[in-house]
């Protein structure tokens, strides 16, 4: 793994203060110990007009699985061998970020007692990449370098210079050269931005993860264009990190448009309100609103249609309202989760006797699924093909009948409110379609006519005046007809 950084200078400044900046002296080379092995700083040139320093990194690969991301640590699922044999000692990666950061601590901090001048002063700088690996293509390496000011040449190497036909690897040559930079913003750019390329890291990325990329995106990742990928690969996608880490940057944005520091923008709410409680997730709003509603219907023996992995029967067990409490799923991995989130083995005889765990299909009918006084669907239709709809409708509406029947799924219109959505995807992989307010009120009304029913519709979460809710819920009541007088 091999990194070079080398400038020109003149009499005025001279290129040997490259040296004094680096805090490595050029007329020796030097060696440096990693938790993955030895890093190496020489200077393959150092004369009048040009110096040129090399970090040369030779990773230990089983030191490398023994105290990196490995065994137990969410590492990659490899093969045994592919764990000691693989591109991690040759390509650029988060070990050469964290050894540039650990070799050259004083230099990328900007400090320098020697030369505090040239510290602060732009330099003439090439930095030289042989082997970087580039998920996204050399025109991802083009857009995270070209807006911090480098002239950027992301040379793709060949599969195997004797077959060309097998086409370019995912690695690149990669060159940067800059006069407008200081030599710490220089390396904070690639501490940052080599890992990201490499879109993983050899270590677990916890909390402390943030501080580290605000520090060293300092200046320039508020403003970055593709600043949302920069943070989500780094952070290694971890949300809640990602979410945080812009968040932090938000206010960075705004306290320089502002011009006014980020503590002043951050203090502006009063201060207890920094103990008020986190938003509540929408599971838990669904849920609350499902259980209003069973209150008001005076539902006491249940259904949970589609239960999954149990929340729901979880949280209806809690309320002494409901007498019985029947769980149904397709899927026997699912009920075996639920019935361990449960604790069904160890619950007492009285609890136990409230609740039952059935696999049933809900597009065929099932005379167990009778006589209930309500029925929930809860994000469930919208996991059917459409198809198949007319089934499920048969089933709960015209099979089994129950007085009350619950229906929530998700609002289509809303998804353009979650950041993190693609434009077009939906809120998860299994959905098959997700209604607009108006195409889940025409299918709701249409059902209520064919089985008898009357319905009503509730939001559920933040009813956005433009958008609506999250998640949008019917409440279908079964019309009963008076029998008439002999």
């Amino acid at each position: 793994m091999f990194l070079t950084i080398s400038t020109t200078g003149d009499e005025k400044n001279p290129a040997a203060d490259l040296g004094f900046l680096l805090h490595k002296h050029p007329g020796r080379a030097q060696e440096f110990s990693t938790s993955h092995g030895i890093a190496h700083v020489f200077y393959p040139e150092a004369d009048a007009e040009r110096y040129t320093a090399a970090l040369l990194l030779e990773v230990d690969a089983v030191a490398l699985v023994r105290r990196g991301k490995g065994k137990d640590r969410g590492g990659a699922p490899d093969a045994a061998l592919g764990r000691y044999v693989n591109d991690r000692p040759y390509a650029a990666s988060s070990l050469l970020a964290v050894a540039l950061s650990s070799v050259f601590s004083s230099a990328i901090r900007g400090v320098c007692r020697a030369r505090p001048e040239r510290a602060r002063q732009s330099l003439p700088l090439r930095i030289e990449v042989p082997a970087l690996p580039a998920r996204g293509g050399p025109g991802l390496v083009l857009r995270l370098f070209e807006p911090l000011g480098w002239t950027v040449i992301a040379e793709p190497v060949p599969l195997d210079t004797e077959f060309p036909e097998w086409g370019d690897s995912r690695y690149v040559r990669l060159v940067l050269e800059s006069t407008a930079l200081t030599l710490a913003e220089a390396l904070r750019h690639l501490y940052v931005l080599l890992p990201v390329l490499d879109d993983a890291k050899h270590y677990w990325v916890s909390s402390d993860e943030v501080d580290k990329l605000l520090r060293a995106g300092e200046g320039w990742l508020a403003g970055h264009p593709e600043q949302t990928l920069i943070t989500s690969r780094y952070l290694s996608r971890r949300w809640s990190l990602t979410r945080q880490a812009r968040e932090r940057l938000e206010l960075v944005r705004l306290a320089e448009a502002d011009d006014s520091e980020v503590e002043e923008i951050d203090n502006a709410v009063e201060e207890e309100t920094a103990t008020e409680e986190k938003p509540t997730p929408l599971a838990v709003q669904r849920r609350a609103a499902i259980l209003t509603a069973l209150g008001s219907a005076a539902a006491a023996r249940v259904l949970d249609l589609g239960c999954g992995q149990g929340q729901l029967v979880q949280e209806l067990l809690k309320d002494p309202r409901f007498t019985e409490i029947v769980g149904v799923d397709v899927s026997m991995r699912a009920l075996g989760i639920a019935s361990r989130r449960l604790k069904l083995d160890r619950m007492g005889e009285r609890q136990a006797a409230r609740v039952t765990l059935l696999q049933s299909s809900l597009t065929y009918t099932d005379q167990r699924l009778e006589g209930y006084d309500a029925a929930v669907l809860s994000e469930v239709v919208e996991h059917l093909d459409l198809p198949r709809l007319p089934a499920l409708e048969y089933t709960v509406f015209g099979a089994a009948r129950p007085r009350t029947v619950l229906v929530t799924t998700p609002n289509v219109e809303y998804n353009v409110r979650w950041e993190t959505l693609p434009a077009g995807h939906t809120r998860h992989g299994d959905h098959r379609f997700e209604w607009t307010r108006e195409e889940f009120r025409s299918w709701a009304g249409q059902v209520a006519e064919r089985y008898g029913y009357t319905v009503e519709f509730t939001p559920v979460g933040p009813d956005d005046p433009e958008v609506g809710p999250p998640t949008q819920m019917a409440v279908f009541t079964r019309i009963v007809k008076e029998e008439k007088a002999a």
